[in-house]
């Protein structure tokens, strides 16, 4: 989780940076995550908010969360709710993790001004993301 998000906070201080240096009048930033080569799993939990944007799975009895969801779909009808999800898990074997973000800017003489940052992560990432497959709502209370 660490790593995510010291590469989104190097992306992050890229883009600040580049706007210092000249005075913008459009910008556009894409963000996308993707879990590849994972285990696959199929697991039970809450939707929640994640803190740091998202949402999340957490354990029914204790709340912690189980799993960072990795879905470009806006889950928001499902929280607070019980669920059965099934996807790749970053956590159970040689999991590959791909962060690329896309900042597209119209800037001074620049009217194409575009910026790309590919990073790519492999092996025993310790981080708990999820990449989503499926989701289905088990009841609409985590009660």
């Amino acid at each position: 989780m660490k790593l995510i998000g010291a590469t989104l906070g190097i992306v992050a201080m890229c883009t600040v940076g580049a706007s210092a240096q000249t005075s913008t009048t459009k910008t556009e930033e894409k963000t996308k995550i993707e879990v590849k080569d994972g285990r696959e799993v199929k697991i039970i939990g809450c939707v929640e908010r994640n803190p740091s944007g998202g949402y999340m799975l957490t354990n029914l009895r204790t709340g912690e969360m189980k799993y960072a969801l990795v879905t470009d779909d806006d889950l928001s009808k499902h929280l607070g709710h019980l669920v059965q999800v099934k996807g790749e898990a970053t956590d159970r074997g040689g999991a590959k993790v791909k962060i690329e973000s896309k900042v597209k800017g119209t800037t001074g003489d620049n009217k194409d001004g575009k910026r790309e940052v590919k990073t790519e992560h492999r092996g025993d990432l310790g981080l708990r993301y999820l990449g989503l497959k499926s989701l289905k709502m088990i009841s609409t209370s985590c009660m």
